[in-house]
C-alpha cells in the first residue's frame, strides 16, 4: 500500500507544474551524444508523448553531429569545426542534408508515431520554415554552407503544435535561391522558442547541465544567471560546444522566453525529472 501511495504522491507533486504549462509551447532540442542510447530514447519520446498529452505544445529540434561524423568518416569525407561550428563544404553540405533530414528525423518521428502520438518531420525547406544566409566569417574563418537565420516562419509550426501533432525539426536552412544551409541545431531551437514566445526552452545534452568545474559533477549549477554565464565564458570554463547552448540561453531569455534549461539526456525520462519534480536535475538559466 505504501508503494502505490508514493506513486500517488508523485503525480500530486507533478499537478501545479502541470496546470502551469498546459497551453503553452516548450521547444526541446535533442541531438548528438544524447540520442545514442536507443533505450534512453524511448524514455524521452514517452516524455515528450506525455507532455503532449497534458495539454504543453512540445516542438522538437534535434541535432545529429556523431551520426554525420559516421557517415563522414565511411565517405572519407574529413570532419572539421572552429569554436563548435562544423566547417561546411559542399560534400559535407549534402551528408549533412541526408542524415539529418533524411534519417535522424525520419527516426525520431517513426519511434514518436509507434508509440502512439502522432509526429511530423520538417526541415527549413519545408514551408520555408527557417530561412537563412550564408554566416559571415568567423574570425576571419569562412565556415562554408552555415547558415545564419533570418527568419522563422511560426504559423506552420504554430498550426501542427497546437493541433495534434508534434513537429520534429531538422536544422537545415534555406536561402531566396533555394541554397541548403547548415545551422547550429542549438541555434534553431534558440531562434525557434524566441519566434514563438515558448514558455521554456530545453536543451537534451551529454552532460548533467553548468558545471564550476567541468570535471567534477558534483560542481552542477542548478540555477544561474546570464550575468554569470559571461563570466565562465570569459574564464574558459564554458567552452566548446557548450557555448552555443548558453548563447540560446541568454538569447531566449533576452526574447521573452520564461525558462531555459540544460539536461543531462543521457539518463531515462530527463524531461519529467526537471519539468514536473520540486528538484529538477539540471541546470535553469534565468535573468
Amino acid at each position: 500500500m505504501n508503494d502505490i501511495i508514493q506513486r500517488a504522491n508523485v503525480l500530486t507533486e507533478a499537478l501545479p507544474y502541470i496546470q502551469k504549462l498546459s497551453g503553452k509551447t516548450m521547444v526541446i532540442k535533442y541531438g548528438g551524444n544524447a540520442m545514442e542510447n536507443n533505450n534512453i530514447t524511448h524514455t524521452i519520446m514517452q516524455d515528450i508523448i506525455l507532455l503532449k498529452y497534458v495539454g504543453v505544445n512540445p516542438i522538437i529540434v534535434h541535432g545529429g553531429g556523431p551520426e554525420i561524423n559516421r557517415t563522414l568518416d565511411i565517405l572519407k569525407i574529413k570532419s572539421n569545426f572552429y569554436k563548435g561550428l562544423r566547417i561546411t563544404d559542399k560534400d559535407t553540405m549534402d551528408v549533412v542534408q541526408m542524415v539529418l533530414a533524411g534519417k535522424i528525423n525520419k527516426d525520431i518521428v517513426s519511434e514518436i508515431n509507434a508509440l502512439g502520438a502522432q509526429a511530423i518531420g520538417l526541415c527549413g525547406k519545408d514551408a520555408n520554415l527557417i530561412q537563412a544566409k550564408k554566416l559571415p566569417t568567423v574570425d576571419g574563418v569562412d565556415l562554408g554552407y552555415v547558415g545564419e537565420i533570418t527568419k522563422i516562419n511560426t504559423a506552420i509550426l504554430d498550426f501542427l503544435a497546437h493541433d495534434k501533432y508534434i513537429p520534429v525539426v531538422a536544422p537545415i536552412g534555406v536561402d531566396p535561391d533555394g541554397q541548403s544551409y547548415n545551422i547550429n541545431a542549438d541555434t534553431v531551437a534558440g531562434a525557434i522558442a524566441s519566434a514563438l514566445k515558448a514558455e521554456k526552452l530545453i536543451f537534451l545534452t551529454d552532460i548533467d547541465g553548468i558545471r564550476l568545474y567541468p570535471d567534477k559533477p558534483d560542481s552542477l549549477i542548478s540555477s544561474i544567471s546570464v550575468e554569470q554565464i559571461h563570466d565562465l565564458i570569459q574564464k574558459g570554463i564554458i567552452k566548446d560546444g557548450m557555448i552555443p547552448k548558453v548563447e540560446a540561453c541568454i538569447k531566449g531569455i533576452q526574447e521573452g522566453i520564461n525558462r531555459t534549461h540544460i539536461l543531462n539526456g543521457t539518463i531515462p525520462h530527463p524531461l519529467l525529472l526537471e519539468i514536473f519534480t520540486d528538484v529538477g536535475i539540471g541546470t535553469m538559466v534565468t535573468a
